[in-house]
């Protein structure tokens, strides 16, 4: 039986925003697309700084093609009630390599432990709702060095193989990059060991 490969995940095109108002708290929610932990420390700090006076900015994340890296943060919010509820909309809306925040401000009521989740949860679920989902592919890339006299045939090579090339350079040795998609890999093993022995004998 062929390896099933997991080469494809729903996220964000665009960051988007959600706001959810209850008994005179503002929860402003900020969803981004995000691609690492630096990206997201960028944007926390960044929605900090500009909503300094906020008593809250709660915020969760998901990365990895499976969502298997993710953390929830509660701020001082009570356990458990907003992060997790942060977290569990991008579950339910089946989307990773995001970041929601979402920045309270208190009202002056109370809303208690459950009020508290449900207000965080429909922040999170309206960012969510306001944004554009879609299917990011994951590839693998391939670089490679050859004399220029060559160029002619490697490109041969890369049209019969129906291969993306994504960049290259050319001089008295030319360089290119190209990517395949991982659940592809084996349908171009033999081509590509083709063209890694070409390399071989031109280098």
């Amino acid at each position: 039986m062929a390896e099933c490969i997991e080469d494809s995940y729903s996220t964000l095109a665009a960051p988007s925003q959600g706001i959810f108002r209850s008994k005179g708290s503002r929860f402003l929610a900020f969803a981004f697309p995000v691609h690492s932990e630096a990206e997201i420390r960028e944007h926390l700090e960044e929605i900090k700084k500009q909503y300094f006076d906020a008593r809250h900015h709660c915020y969760a994340y998901k990365l990895g093609i499976k969502g298997d890296l993710y953390r929830a943060n509660d701020d001082g919010e009570p356990s458990g009630t907003a992060g997790k509820p942060i977290l569990g909309q991008m579950d339910s809306f089946g989307v990773t390599h995001v970041l929601i925040i979402v920045v309270r401000y208190f009202g002056g009521v109370l809303l208690g432990t459950g009020g508290l989740a449900e207000a965080y949860k429909a922040a999170a679920a309206d960012a969510l709702q306001q944004a554009e989902i879609v299917t990011e592919l994951v590839y693998d890339h391939y670089e490679m060095t050859f004399p220029y006299e060559r160029m002619n045939e490697v490109m041969r090579l890369i049209k019969e193989a129906g291969l993306n090339m994504i960049k290259m350079d050319s001089g008295i040795h030319c360089s290119l990059e190209i990517k395949i998609r991982k659940r592809d890999r084996s349908l171009f093993s033999e081509r590509l060991k083709l063209i890694e022995s070409l390399q071989q004998n031109w280098s």
